[in-house]
């Protein structure tokens, strides 16, 4: 289990990811407290069979019609392929139970507006001018933090490893980094009433 949150807009609903290598990516829904679980898209009442997940829910395709979206930085520094490989974090909606936001590694932001059935890039991220600089961190090139703005819809923040913070103010069209200032040894970003935080290791 990679991640799990519930729902502000439905005290009811709560999303959560998996990763396995047998089954791969996992994207998991309840609509009932936990009570029950089904992954998005499956239609009601089908019986569970063997092998990897069939649902819509557990597909993420990288948005790969504009550039630079086509590589990014690998370990040794060479340009490497983005390639999805799981899903860190799930982010609901403050207002909407069925819209949720996916960070995953390779580093992207996903959004879904149908419960989790399907899930689309906000490209403007990979496509920010940093991005085929990106270069992974020991746990791979994930994002691992998303932060929506209660007093601003369009406000997002989010956390890469090892690419940094960025901030979107128009709803994930444009980003920018909000590296400057903070530590380089930064575990996680929060968000206090008015504004973002750095917090650096010990």
């Amino acid at each position: 289990m990679y991640h799990l949150k519930g729902s502000a807009a439905d005290p009811n609903r709560i999303y959560a990811s998996q990763t396995s290598g047998w089954f791969g990516q996992l994207i998991q829904r309840s609509d009932d407290g936990g009570k029950t679980w089904h992954q998005p898209g499956t239609p009601a009442g089908q019986p569970a069979e063997p092998g990897p997940p069939k649902s819509e829910s557990n597909k993420f395709a990288y948005d790969a019609a504009a550039k630079p979206l086509t590589t990014h930085q690998w370990y040794d520094g060479t340009q490497h392929p983005w390639e999805f490989k799981r899903v860190w974090h799930v982010e609901p909606s403050l207002t909407d139970p069925d819209t949720v936001y996916a960070g995953v590694e390779d580093a992207a932001i996903f959004r879904s507006t149908d419960g989790g059935k399907n899930w689309k890039e906000l490209p403007g991220l990979r496509g920010h001018g940093t991005g085929p600089k990106w270069q992974p961190g020991a746990g791979g090139l994930c994002l691992h933090t998303i932060i929506l703005d209660p007093s601003n819809p369009q406000r997002i923040w989010i956390a890469i490893s090892a690419a940094g913070a960025f901030r979107t103010d128009d709803g994930g069209k444009n980003w920018k980094p909000i590296n400057r200032g903070c530590d380089r040894n930064i575990s996680r970003i929060r968000m206090p009433r008015s504004a973002t935080a750095c917090t650096t290791s010990p």
